[in-house]
């Protein structure tokens, strides 16, 4: 059993708010620990009683008095594992749940401050996860082969009536030991994780969801992720054409490629985007940053869609830099009609077919013009 624990952690999630709870719950099981939550003091001790697990995360969120009574209750019960209390930034309750986890003789971990991103709550925890379980190197090509591949969705909100207006597929590989790997490490042939057996799988996925998003939902605006490279295979686009679903109320699909390909290859670029437009599919230039300016001085311009790169986007309110840039993008897209998507505001929703709607820390957000 302590084998079975040390490679795959136990964690226990204790905080008042059921929203929060769930939020860590499938965040720690994406990192590989098998997690599950308590709300209350006696929620806990009947988790201690059926399992010990490894961690436990002491959500501080409504004070230091629950979350000391919880401490002491482990304390009682000679809990030997770590304790990660999870709390605001500047909350008076961090210092006292410290102070009496040194009295305790309790092992406490660094705080995990809200809002946090899933890279910091990673390392937060790596010091129980093995190496394995930080940075597992998934084959793609295996992947499509063993079936492990799965679209979520993370959804697009109009900025003025706070409504879901579409969904971006994002590729996930569900494996069958590690669980669900971020994109950071996948490979694939040749180094590209987006060889073309992979394109035709997220087309082909996207179009039968697209039927069970309108079926359960109404008509959503899909966009797919494929690289501009993609298209220079002449016969891609009749391809992609022909999948497409043969409904009255399919009203088109979205492209999106990254905005530093499509300025190396401008000129094909706005060829795949003309042609694609007479097929209700049109192309989104994702994760736009420094290369913004050269798409500033086309004469014509066929992307319906300018997404700004989250790096941009995080932190700008008190970047002057950052707002000007923004700023300029926004009235780019203005001006030539097309609309702009901010990546990166926090606290989104996924949502995955197989299932069930998952948290995760951001969303995109359709900008107005003014």
């Amino acid at each position: 059993m302590e084998d079975q624990q040390r490679t795959v952690p136990h964690v226990c999630v204790t905080d008042g708010k059921q929203h929060i709870r769930n939020f860590l719950r499938e965040a720690l099981k994406e990192l590989g620990f098998t997690a599950y939550e308590c709300a209350e003091e006696h929620d806990l001790n009947a988790a201690l009683d059926a399992r010990t697990p490894d961690l436990v995360l002491l959500g501080l969120m409504s004070g230091s008095l629950a979350a000391g009574n919880a401490m002491r209750m482990l304390a009682d019960r000679n809990f030997t594992g770590m304790i990660l209390p999870v709390a605001q930034r500047d909350s008076t309750a961090v210092s006292e749940i410290q102070s009496l986890a040194e009295r305790l003789g309790m092992t406490i971990l660094p705080p995990l401050l809200t809002p946090f991103t899933h890279e910091r709550l990673r390392d937060s925890v790596a010091v129980l996860l093995p190496e394995t379980s930080l940075k597992p190197l998934v084959d793609l090509s295996e992947a499509v082969r063993g079936g492990w591949l799965e679209l979520w969705y993370q959804p697009k909100i109009d900025a003025r009536s706070l409504v879901m207006r579409g969904a971006e597929a994002l590729l996930r590989v569900r494996h069958p030991i590690w669980g669900i790997i971020p994109p950071a490490y996948f490979i694939a042939e040749d180094g590209d994780p987006r060889f073309p057996s992979i394109s035709e799988t997220v087309i082909s996925r996207a179009i039968d969801d697209w039927h069970y998003f309108f079926l359960e939902r109404g008509h959503t605006e899909l966009a797919i992720n494929l690289p501009i490279t993609f298209f220079q295979n002449p016969t891609s686009i009749n391809c992609l054409r022909k999948k497409l679903p043969h409904h009255a109320a399919f009203e088109g699909l979205l492209v999106e490629s990254n905005g530093t390909d499509i300025a190396r290859n401008l000129t094909h670029a706005k060829d795949v985007a003309r042609e694609l437009r007479l097929h209700k599919i049109a192309i989104s230039v994702d994760d736009v940053g420094a290369e913004w300016p050269s798409l500033t001085s086309l004469n014509e311009f066929p992307f319906v869609e300018i997404k700004i790169d989250r790096k941009f986007v995080l932190g700008c309110a008190g970047d002057q830099l950052k707002q000007s840039m923004c700023r300029r993008i926004i009235d780019l897209g203005q001006r030539n009609g097309a609309r702009t998507v901010a990546e990166g505001a926090r606290h989104g929703r996924i949502f995955s077919p197989y299932g069930r709607w998952v948290s995760i820390s951001s969303r995109a957000f359709f900008l107005p013009s003014q």
